[in-house]
């Protein structure tokens, strides 16, 4: 088995005694009886598999938590001397500052106040700090809005896009002789994306995945002698087709594909069966059971950064339970929906790839006849309707602009040249993996950058 496959058994459901050691945050302790348990010879192989996964995620835990709340609160009040501590206590009660305990004690994520900054502009500007991803504009119009007007106007908008994408080991983690195994992401053949252009690759032994991979991939592997980059110069044509779903309804079709679950994060549990439910009781059209549910996330949940996903448990029920989570957890949650709700669903995720702005992005397709394939990205509806833009954020059911580069139409696909070692992302693939020949490189030992060299209209 594939190690990544292993983590399909991560909701079986850990021992009540290594479960409470757990969220009291005694990860030492639940690694020993976890350790335990392994060494157990009858141990059932699903009970070993989720073990194993869960010894892992533990490990990770210290590094995404690592303030306590006066830590915490310190770093606020570099740029908000007057910050409060009840004013600190809101945010957490609010769910805008994610914690966990470690050793019975509150752990603040370490991420938390980039995340404020980011989601909350009233923050940012007590801060002082500048708001992050302001949107160019195009004749004084912002980018986004100036291609759903094209979009409209002609049914369609295609711009040719060149990215250049590399990593490299960080030079205190790098030993001359060091196997290296690297990946990264490229684009794949998709209905949006043709002529796709490896345009240059060093070394130049990089191995491409083919077009159809479920997770693209250009992979190296060296004993390097010298640290050095691995880059990928790309480039493609992305063409957005503009969908009016209000024009007609949908069609019931009872279509069986892309609706079954996918463990462990595609999960009809019984709150995703009743919450479906309820959101679609009447309805009985498939694009308006998916518009309501793209309507209740966009309208009634708030965005924060998240810990990487390998530490999460069942990421669609927990974001419909907590009501917080990222592009990919938002996106997550419609896909889960909808194939709960028999309306097929597919992952697909990649880059944002405008002239000024390249970064990890994810977003979903499904299927409802007459129209075909259609698009939702929860994330920029949630977006449009935080900053009161009711038009922009319509657009993104249906629909995608053109500033897209996708490399995975598969959540928690694998590599066509596999990885032997636990992947920082087990999950999505936007900024690329590497591992040694005896362990996995985490995020914090190498460099990773994406950059847009050219986004035009054509």
């Amino acid at each position: 088995m594939n190690i990544n496959d292993t983590l399909r058994f991560q909701n079986v459901g850990l021992p009540d005694d290594i479960l409470r050691r757990k969220l009291h945050g005694d990860f030492e302790g639940a690694i020993r009886l976890i350790d335990r348990r392994l060494g157990e010879p009858d141990l059932p192989q699903a009970m070993r598999n989720c073990l194993t996964v869960h010894r892992e995620m533990i490990l990770r835990l210290p590094e995404e938590f690592p303030y306590t709340r006066d830590e915490a609160i310190a770093i606020i009040r570099q740029d908000i001397p007057d910050f409060t501590e009840a004013e600190f206590d809101d945010l957490v009660d609010g769910r805008r500052i994610r914690w966990i305990y470690v050793n019975g004690e509150m752990r603040i994520f370490n991420r938390f106040y980039s995340s404020l900054c980011k989601a909350y502009a009233g923050f940012a500007q007590r801060a002082g700090v500048a708001l992050p991803g302001v949107e160019s504009a195009v004749g004084g119009i912002p980018l986004l809005d100036h291609a759903i007007g094209v979009m409209k106007e002609k049914g369609s908008m295609t711009n040719r896009i060149r990215i250049r994408a590399s990593m490299q080991v960080k030079d205190e983690c790098f030993t001359s002789g060091m196997f290296i195994r690297a990946h990264l992401p490229i684009p794949s053949a998709c209905e949006q994306q043709r002529d796709i252009r490896i345009e240059k690759v060093f070394p130049e032994s990089g191995m491409i995945a083919p077009e159809d991979a479920p997770q693209r991939t250009i992979c190296w592997e060296e004993h390097m002698a010298e640290n050095h980059e691995f880059v990928v110069e790309y480039s493609y044509l992305h063409t957005a087709v503009y969908h009016d779903t209000a024009a007609r309804p949908g069609i019931d079709a009872h279509c069986d594909f892309c609706t079954e679950e996918e463990a462990p994060h595609i999960v009809f549990t019984p709150y995703i069966r009743q919450l479906a439910a309820e959101l679609t009781e009447g309805i009985s059209d498939p694009l308006e059971k998916a518009r309501a549910f793209y309507d209740f996330i966009t309208l009634n949940m708030n965005y924060t950064f998240m810990p990487s996903y390998f530490v999460l448990d069942n990421i669609a029920d927990a974001c419909a339970r907590n009501h917080t989570g990222d592009c990919g957890v938002f996106a997550l949650l419609f896909l889960t929906l909808c194939r709960c709700a028999g309306i097929p669903a597919q992952w697909q995720s990649g880059l944002t790839a405008e002239p000024s702005f390249c970064g990890a992005h994810d977003w979903i397709r499904f299927y409802v006849e007459p129209y075909g394939w259609l698009f939702a990205d929860t994330s920029y509806g949630i977006s449009a309707h935080r900053n009161k833009n009711e038009e922009r954020r319509r657009f993104y059911f249906g629909n995608l602009d053109p500033y897209r580069m996708v490399a995975n139409s598969a959540f928690a696909g694998n590599f066509t040249v596999p990885k032997v070692h636990w992947r920082s992302d087990p999950c999505d693939n936007q900024v690329g993996e590497m591992e040694t020949d005896t362990h996995a490189l985490p995020y914090s030992a190498f460099i990773r950058s994406k950059e847009t060299l050219l986004c035009e209209q054509v």
